[in-house]
């Protein structure tokens, strides 16, 4: 009887086909790098859904190509990176390129709230929230700049939805991949109640909306015009799963709210999941994790390790050369610029709002790197990013802490930095807790391979796929010495930044 689980991970850089079997052990994978997106005029950022569509089949025709027993496969499920919105007509053809989720698009001079919703966020002081929220809408700017393309639109969907229709036809989509500028409750999980306050501040007609299936229920089955594309068994069923983040807090074994689960990939986060729906930040909601009735609270350092790249392609070559002519990971040779500076980076300390958020810490916040002295070298440099984003995720723990009432104790750590032995031992003494890797780096995949696995009853419940899926590959146990160092340096400077900066950033700011 096929028990084995076929993970789709459609992130940002690639699409991964990934097989693992119920001990969670990776058996297959297939990698597909894509073009994360385009870019038309400064802020924009678009790509052709037909990218994403075509590096599924790709990721997916991979397997085959390397063996993989197709009649071992018990079901399918799908992960994608989150905030890509696609609009489509009835056949599910794309009128117009994806919004991407790194689009800075804004729709500034939105109609604010009226009524009684508009009288009570003045009231509660939260009539600027709204109105961020309404700017960042993509809704928003497609009705107001391409109103023919948006009166065309017969389904708005996330690259989620649009996935799923193409694999099964349906235009459906799974509660646990709903993250965006959407009409959207986050604590009952399903659509706005017709009431709701989100209608009016984003003006989409209900019936644009996909159909809405609980984590961990069949969506749908693969048609024969899928399975002939894609090599999938016609008739497999497709397991709702959730979106990337939210698995791989699932896939990192981070189901208990004392266990912070890190993730150091584009976006750099902090997350621990609850059964109780918690907002972190007012307003803010807290995300569907990849368990059904379950929360995911999140704090964002947008574009986390995106500054981790930037480093590498400003001012990393030599590593990189280094490296390709030895023939080893580039990664080993920037761990050794971590070793070579003490923590603490000799006083440099740096402050990572590339790009701001809503309100953590505010829209007007810049980056910043204080301390400069003439012993500073670009080694210096590269650890104060590190810990800098270590800094911010600890303080996004100590918010999460306080306003769940339930101490984060230790640390899991997922995504494209977690492969750093250096970060992670750094990670671990910043914040003064033993820091763990999972035992797979895929663990987004991992995540909603777990989700396929309770679904269709190869393991009876979520903690039951934790105990047989996951499991730690080795613990970064914190240096005191070194926590007492940053200790010094986060209360003392960091935590100081950007309060004694903010007056700055707002005249930085102005037009």
């Amino acid at each position: 009887m096929p028990e084995n689980l076929l993970a789709i991970d459609n992130g940002t850089q690639s699409v991964r086909a990934l097989v693992f079997d119920p001990q969670g052990n990776l058996l297959y994978k297939s990698r597909v790098l894509i073009e994360p997106y385009f870019s038309t005029a400064p802020g924009l950022a678009e790509q052709d859904p037909e990218v994403f569509w075509k590096a599924v089949c790709e990721a997916c025709q991979g397997l085959w190509a390397q063996g993989v027993d197709k009649s071992s496969i018990a079901a399918v499920s799908l992960t994608t990176q989150r905030s890509t919105l696609i609009n489509v007509d009835k056949e599910g053809k794309p009128l117009r390129p994806a919004i991407h989720w790194l689009d800075q698009r804004r729709t500034e001079g939105v109609k604010p709230l009226t009524g009684l919703w508009g009288a009570a966020f003045k009231v509660s002081g939260a009539s600027d929230t709204v109105a961020y929220l309404q700017a960042e809408a993509e809704a928003n700017w497609l009705q107001k700049y391409q109103p023919e393309i948006w009166s065309a639109t017969h389904k708005y969907l996330f690259l989620s939805g649009y996935l799923t229709f193409k694999l099964v036809g349906k235009f459906a989509d799974s509660v646990g991949c709903q993250v965006g500028y959407i009409p959207f409750d986050y604590k009952k999980q399903d659509w706005e109640a017709s009431w709701g306050w989100k209608w009016q501040a984003v003006p989409v007609d209900k019936a644009l909306l996909p159909d809405l299936v609980p984590v961990a229920s069949i969506i749908g089955e693969i048609t024969p015009g899928a399975s002939a594309v894609t090599g999938l068994p016609m008739g497999l069923p497709l397991i709702a799963a959730a979106a990337d983040k939210a698995t791989e807090v699932l896939g990192a074994g981070c189901l208990e709210p004392h266990i912070g689960c890190l993730s150091y990939g584009t976006t750099a986060t902090i997350n621990t999941t609850h059964k109780k729906y918690i907002e972190v930040i007012p307003l803010i909601p807290p995300y569907p994790a990849a368990v059904p009735g379950q929360y995911s609270l999140e704090i964002q350092i947008y574009r986390g390790y995106w500054m981790v790249t930037w480093f590498k392609q400003e001012f990393g070559l030599r590593e990189q050369g280094l490296a390709e002519a030895q023939g080893i990971e580039p990664e080993a040779l920037f761990d050794e610029l971590v070793r070579a500076v003490p923590p603490g980076s000799e006083g440099l300390v740096l402050q990572p709002y590339w790009s701001p958020g809503l309100v953590f810490p505010g829209p007007e916040a810049r980056g910043a790197i204080i301390g400069f002295s003439d012993v500073t070298t670009r080694a210096h440099i590269y650890r104060a990013i590190l810990e800098g984003l270590a800094y911010a995720l600890r303080e996004g723990a100590e918010r999460t802490a306080k306003r769940s009432g339930e101490p984060i104790t230790e640390l899991r750590v997922a995504g494209g930095g977690s492969q750093s032995e250096a970060a992670m031992q750094l990670t671990a003494d910043v914040f003064g807790l033993p820091a763990s890797r999972p035992h797979v780096y895929e663990a987004s995949g991992l995540g909603a391979a777990m989700d396929a696995a309770v679904g269709i009853g190869v393991h009876p419940d979520f903690q039951a796929a934790i105990q047989a899926m996951t499991r730690v590959r080795d613990t970064f146990e914190p240096d005191g010495s070194a926590h007492e160092r940053y200790d010094e340096l986060y209360y003392g400077v960091y935590k100081q930044m950007y309060k004694r900066l903010r007056s700055l950033y707002q005249v930085m700011k102005k037009k």
